[in-house]
C-alpha cells in the first residue's frame, strides 16, 4: 500500500534536500537560503536551474541525473506530489537536486539577483481566466527578472495551445530573443537530450494524440514589460487533472 499524505509530509520534513516555506511563514521573514544556495547546500558554484510547478518532480530529477555540472531545484506548493521526486533523489543520493515547497507567487523571496541561470515551466496550468496567474505572464516575468542572470533562459513545455499561443505573443511584444519554438516538439527534428525527459502526464497526453509545444527564450533585464492585448481561443479539451475552464471562446 502506498504512503498516505501524512506519512509523505513526515518524510518531507526529514529530507535534508527539501525546504518548506508556506506563504504565511515567509510573509515578513527573509529566507536564509536566499543568495546562499550554492554555498550552504550544493557546496559548489554550478549554475542553478529551477523547475517551477514541478509536480511530482520528475523533470527536476531527470535533469539532475543527466547534468551533474548543474544544480536543480523543483518548486511547488503541493508537498504530497513533490514527495515522489524528493524520495527518488534521496534514494539515489543525488547531490545536485533540491526541492522548495512554497507558493510560486513569492518565488523572488528565495533567490538573490543573478543566483539562477535557467527556469523550466513544464505543463503549467494555463490559467485561462486570470492572466496574473499564468507562469509566463509579465506579472511573473517581473519576479523572474529579480533573480535570473542577465538574459537567462526560460523554457516552456506545454500541451496547452492557449498557454503556448499566449506565451508567444508575450515574448513577441516584449522583444525577448527566441532560441527555439515549435508547436509539435516530437516531430520538430530537435535533437536535445533534455527534451527526451517525459513526465507521467506528458506521456498520457502524447498517448491521446496531443502535440507537445515548446519555446525557449531569453529574459532581458531591461525595459518595461507589456502584456499582449490579444484574444486567444481557449483550449477545448479536458487535460489530465484539469477541469474544463470556461464556456467562453476567447480570452485575453
Amino acid at each position: 500500500m502506498g504512503k498516505g499524505k501524512l506519512a509523505k509530509f513526515a518524510d518531507m520534513a526529514e529530507y535534508p534536500h527539501v525546504f518548506e516555506y508556506p506563504y504565511s511563514q515567509v510573509a515578513d521573514t527573509p529566507c536564509e537560503m536566499k543568495g546562499n544556495w550554492n554555498r550552504d547546500f550544493f557546496k559548489n558554484e554550478h549554475p542553478i536551474v529551477l523547475e517551477l510547478g514541478c509536480g511530482r518532480g520528475e523533470y527536476t530529477v531527470g535533469l539532475a541525473r543527466r547534468y551533474t555540472d548543474k544544480n536543480f531545484i523543483g518548486v511547488d506548493i503541493k508537498g504530497a506530489r513533490m514527495w515522489t521526486g524528493a524520495k527518488e533523489a534521496f534514494d539515489e543520493g543525488l547531490k545536485n537536486v533540491a526541492f522548495l515547497r512554497t507558493n510560486i507567487e513569492i518565488i523572488d523571496r528565495f533567490f538573490a539577483p543573478g543566483e539562477v541561470s535557467e527556469i523550466w515551466l513544464t505543463f503549467s496550468d494555463p490559467q485561462m481566466k486570470k492572466v496574473t496567474k499564468r507562469l509566463t505572464s509579465t506579472y511573473f516575468m517581473e519576479r523572474y527578472r529579480k533573480f535570473l542572470v542577465p538574459d537567462g533562459l526560460v523554457h516552456l513545455k506545454t500541451d496547452s495551445n492557449f498557454m503556448f499561443t499566449y506565451t508567444k505573443y508575450m515574448v513577441e511584444v516584449n522583444h525577448f530573443p527566441v532560441e527555439f519554438v515549435t508547436d509539435d516538439l516530437y516531430h520538430s527534428g530537435l535533437d536535445d537530450d533534455i527534451l527526451r525527459i517525459r513526465t507521467y502526464y506528458e506521456q498520457q497526453w502524447l498517448d491521446r494524440g496531443l502535440s507537445i509545444k515548446y519555446i525557449r527564450f531569453r529574459l532581458s533585464q531591461t525595459g518595461e514589460l507589456q502584456e499582449p492585448d490579444v484574444e486567444i481561443e481557449l483550449d477545448d479539451y479536458r487535460s489530465y487533472n484539469r477541469s474544463k475552464r470556461s464556456g467562453l471562446q476567447t480570452s485575453k
